[in-house]
């Protein structure tokens, strides 16, 4: 008879301890912030006592908490609370929609919003800052689009920040100008660094804006997320919130924080040292090799299909990222590189394989993000150099509707098949799920459906898009577990439902097993557990069994 008295025990007759591919009936019991056992009802009898808390899910699934394994926290955070312009098909109804929210909400100094893109507007063309100066003549005005890789400012903005027609171009960026040489008031790719100082928010409103996200976390059932702090320019992240609210117990979401990679250690080797707890540790370095291919500025090895005069670019030479490359793995720091086209993928493997040809090789677990195109002879690489493809499988359907995805027209066939989830997991990666919240919802139902299904939100294309790259519900599941936690060197404590491991635990109020694929958008949590606490619960009182 064990001394140990559990905490929390939940039991279901449909437990996915990621292990099996298949959920099995089990009890699994918690005592502190550990799963101490699991197996039949009567073999966890005896870690019951009077003050263990009981639960039974039925058929309901119990999983390992999601691990999500690209992010953008504290940005993402501000996007819930300021005006969201992705509804907007033009620039005039963007600014009414930015007009109507600061009419009914903002009071603050600098107005901000998110989500413009003007590749879904009717005119397709970039805004001007004209537009904003007609209603918001005084006041600075900062708007990010939704891949966060441009701003879009008014008159008074460019003021306040000194940018002007002298203003020269950062390195990789752009200040984007009209025939005259004036600013238009969009600033593209590390250009929009130069209005980081617009988020600045107010301590206050810093805390309100992190704790919503931890409610919205705990929803989801994400326990565990990679925060990308490097944005086009600028980090960008509150790392003094984050401390604030583990000192005081309140972090209920693990946060694994990458930094710019650019050539300077000194600042990042103070972070490493600095944030290594069980709840907020430092994961790496990061950097952007490219843009995205629906503005042309994904790097690819062969020309546009649709524009024979361009390949994209790089956004930074590539002897310069293969000498910061080197030099940071030399030093031990994990690396990640955000590359869509191929080309550019190409080019982060060609990285990594010089880092490892200088330094020698190590297990480093270097990634490539997106990872959306792959040429054949780069697919074999990934294993070779044990490099994971970080993947956002919601990206996929990032078009409302299959008609509107501009991928097929922008590409071109031969480059097919997309997003090779499937192909690449066959060649031996380790692949990484997660959302690239705020680009997409923090919901890793959604990201779970499209790799299961690959089709858009209006089910096309039928059968799925390159159907031959879906996945199994068991592996969508572990890539958004356990490939995420081994992402992070945190396999032996995250990521699967085993004795001694972390007690981050999810309920489903569906059985993903058991259901039809449209049914996973409607799936719910209905307990979400980090560190053996109860974080979230949703209608499970009924359920809680008295000892």
């Amino acid at each position: 008879m064990p001394s140990i008295r559990a905490d929390i025990v939940l039991s279901s007759n449909s437990v996915f301890t990621g292990i099996e591919e298949e959920p099995k009936k089990a009890t699994i019991a918690i005592k502190g912030n550990r799963i101490v056992a699991i197996g039949s009802e009567k073999e966890i009898e005896q870690f019951i006592g009077i003050e263990t808390k009981r639960y039974d899910f039925e058929d309901e699934l119990i999983m390992a908490g999601f691990n999500d394994f690209h992010i953008h926290l504290s940005m993402g955070s501000l996007f819930q609370h300021y005006a969201d312009l992705s509804y907007a098909t033009s620039e005039h109804e963007a600014v009414e929609i930015l007009k109507n929210f600061v009419e009914e909400n903002d009071k603050s100094q600098w107005i901000l919003g998110f989500s413009w893109y003007h590749v879904f507007w009717l005119s397709s063309e970039l805004p001007h800052r004209s537009s904003l100066d007609r209603v918001f003549p005084d006041q600075p005005v900062c708007l990010l689009n939704s891949d966060l890789h441009a701003a879009w400012l008014n008159s008074k903005a460019l003021e306040v920040l000194g940018i002007n027609r002298d203003t020269q171009d950062p390195p990789f960026g752009k200040i984007i100008k009209d025939e005259n040489g004036e600013p238009t008031g969009v600033l593209d790719e590390t250009a929009v660094g130069l209005a980081k100082t617009a988020f600045n928010i107010p301590l206050e409103k810093r805390t309100n804006i992190f704790q919503g996200f931890l409610e919205k976390a705990a929803k989801y059932g994400v326990t565990s997320v990679s925060d990308i702090l490097y944005l086009p320019g600028y980090d960008m992240g509150y790392l003094d919130t984050y401390e604030k609210f583990e000192n005081d117990g309140k972090l209920s979401v693990r946060i694994d924080i990458i930094s710019a990679l650019n050539g300077k250690l000194d600042n990042v080797k103070k972070l490493r040292e600095k944030y290594n707890s069980g709840k907020i540790r430092f994961s790496g370095l990061k950097q952007f090799l490219d843009g995205i291919p629906a503005t042309y500025t994904a790097y690819f090895v062969d020309p546009y299909y649709d524009d024979p005069t361009t390949n994209g670019d790089t956004l930074i030479p590539p002897e310069v990222v293969k000498r910061w490359v080197t030099e940071a793995d030399k030093e031990g720091f994990r690396i990640r590189l955000h590359a869509c086209g191929d080309g550019a993928i190409r080019l982060g493997l060609d990285c990594y394989e010089a880092a490892q040809y200088s330094n020698g090789t190590r297990n480093s677990r270097h990634t490539i993000e997106h990872v959306e195109t792959v040429t054949p002879n780069d697919l074999d690489r990934f294993s070779k150099l044990g490099v994971l493809p970080s993947m956002q499988p919601e990206h996929i359907a990032l078009f409302k509707t299959f008609a509107e995805n501009t991928y097929p027209s922008r590409l071109g066939p031969e480059r097919a098949p997309y997003w090779p989830i499937k192909t690449l997991m066959n060649r031996g990666a380790t692949i990484a799920f997660g959302s690239d919240f705020p680009v997409v919802s923090l919901n890793p139902m959604y990201g779970l459906y499209r790799a299961v299904t690959r089709v858009h939100s209006d089910g096309e294309p039928e059968g799925g898009w390159f159907p031959e790259e879906k996945i199994s519900l068991a592996e969508a599941l572990r890539a958004y577990t356990l490939g995420g936690a081994y992402g992070n060197f945190r396999e032996d404590e995250l990521g699967t439902l085993e004795v001694g491991k972390l007690a981050d635990i999810v309920v489903l109020n569906n059985n993903l097993f058991k259901i039809n694929a449209e049914e996973i958008l409607n799936t719910k949590v209905k307990l979400t557990i980090v560190d053996g606490e109860v974080v979230h619960e949703q209608n499970v009182s009924g359920k809680r069994i008295p000892v």
